[in-house]
C-alpha cells in the first residue's frame, strides 16, 4: 500500500492525474456551492476498495471525502 500524508493542497484535476485507478481519501475538501469537491489534501491512496475504508476508520479524519479516481465498471453495485 502507498501512504500519502501531506499538507499539499491539490486540485481535483491534479488528484485525478496523479492517482488514476486508485481510491483516495481527501482531507479538508474544498467544495463548490453544490458540494462538488474542487481541491483538498490526499490523506491516503490505494487500489483496494476495502483497504481505503479500513484506513478511513483508522485515521478518522474530521472532514473528508473518499473517491475512486477512474472509470467505474459498466455494472457497478453501490451501497450507501
Amino acid at each position: 500500500m502507498d501512504e500519502t500524508m501531506t499538507d499539499e493542497v491539490m486540485t481535483m484535476e491534479e488528484i485525478e492525474a496523479k492517482y488514476d485507478s486508485e481510491w483516495v481519501i481527501i482531507e479538508d475538501p474544498e467544495t463548490d456551492e453544490v458540494l462538488n469537491v474542487k481541491s483538498g489534501k490526499v490523506l491516503w491512496h490505494c487500489k483496494d476498495h476495502d483497504e481505503i475504508y479500513r484506513k478511513a476508520m483508522e485515521l478518522q479524519p474530521k472532514n473528508s471525502a473518499i473517491f475512486y479516481i477512474g472509470a467505474l465498471p459498466d455494472d457497478p453495485v453501490i451501497i450507501l
